[in-house]
């Protein structure tokens, strides 16, 4: 298989002219792709609208170009939107496309990408074991799908799942049944924690014995080191997509990745472009700048509210929400790295890397391409 990535601006949530401009110029086929994976410029929080809106300005593109129904398009590609693109980040959208090879395969691993979806969620099942479970076979699915071989070739498995709205809440209530938590916005980060103990189980990080009520955000040395998710109203299930590399993949991509210790480790990001085979001292070398296709960062304000010894106060904000603090900083350090603002940093890390850190992973072109 041929795997490719574009990385595509967006100039408000249902633009999608520069995905166009690509399929007219023929650098891709609306067959071919496989997911995508962006940011939008919303507020990231339960009513974060952006992101459905997004999510069908994509289908019906593709829909258009394919000649299938939206419904199709939703079975079978996986649209998934981190809301909010606070300080400097660029909203836009990578697009990931699987094709048949192009070339002979080489004996090196290459760039490559699987998807997966679950089964839709009760609202009862949401944050507890029930959903990591869940969670866990749709990973296991997607690595499956990629044709990834060894745990060593994961670099970055995205989930978005669900969350809980009043009404959602009000109907397991009719049934006599209860939910984790009946905070909606709290209801975001189980989702996240139970979606990331699944990645976690589905890549060996962690024993299937982990994925319990008990250590559903409360146990956060519990973690998975690739592990990016997402919450939002607009799905009930999980989508999945695994990326990392394979001897089965002809691309001409490297997916690499390191793990942040905290929301300032520029160190981390620079190990994981040199991972990936890029030159980096304090900044990225400028001739290697066009190779780097995207970085995707998970993060979170350290649970102690203090990073190196220093107090911060995203917690105590009651004007603005943590979630949106910190994705600002790390966006920041990772383009004072790169010298690009358009790279792809999730907010909302509960078990996804240390605790305060998170995953950073770069996807890049090799130097032959």
């Amino acid at each position: 298989m041929f795997c490719q990535a574009f990385k595509v601006g967006m100039r408000a949530p249902d633009d999608v002219s520069e995905a166009t401009r690509l399929l007219d110029s023929g650098a891709f086929k609306a067959e071919h792709v496989a997911a995508i994976l962006g940011k939008t410029e919303g507020n990231g929080a339960v009513n974060d609208y952006t992101r459905a809106l997004a999510t069908l300005s994509f289908q019906l593109l593709l829909a258009s170009r394919t000649n299938r129904k939206i419904e199709e398009i939703a079975k079978r590609v996986p649209v998934i939107w981190s809301g909010g693109t606070e300080g400097l980040m660029s909203p836009h959208a990578t697009i990931l496309t699987r094709e048949p090879d192009r070339e002979t395969k080489s004996r090196e691993k290459r760039f490559t990408v699987g998807t997966a979806y679950t089964r839709d969620l009760l609202p009862e099942e949401f944050g507890t074991a029930v959903h990591a479970q869940v969670a866990a076979e749709g990973v296991r699915a997607a690595i499956s799908d990629a044709r990834i071989e060894s745990a060593d070739d994961i670099h970055f498995v995205q989930i978005k799942t669900g969350a809980l709205t009043t009404e959602r809440i009000a109907e397991a209530r009719k049934r006599g049944r209860s939910v984790v938590t009946t905070d909606t916005y709290k209801s975001m980060a189980y989702a996240r924690a139970v979606a990331a103990l699944g990645i976690g189980a589905a890549t060996g990080e962690m024993p299937s014995s982990k994925l319990a009520d008990d250590v559903i955000v409360r146990d956060l040395s519990v973690f998975s080191n690739v592990a990016s998710t997402s919450s939002g109203v607009e799905l009930m299930n999980c989508e999945i997509i695994a990326l990392g590399n394979s001897t089965h993949s002809t691309s001409t991509l490297v997916i690499a990745h390191a793990v942040m210790k905290d929301a300032i480790d520029a160190a981390a990001v620079r190990e994981a472009l040199r991972r990936a085979g890029l030159s980096v001292e304090c900044e990225l070398a400028e001739r290697d700048r066009a190779r780097l296709v995207n970085v995707f960062a998970k993060c979170e304000p350290d649970p102690s509210g203090a990073t190196r010894g220093r107090r911060h106060v995203m917690f105590e904000d009651g004007d603005i929400n943590y979630t949106r603090h910190i994705r600002g900083v790390v966006n920041a350090v990772v383009a004072s790295v790169t010298g690009d603002t358009m790279c792809y940093v999730s907010a909302g890390a509960e078990h996804q890397g240390p605790p305060g850190g998170g995953v950073v992973a770069v996807l890049a072109r090799t130097s032959t391409a």
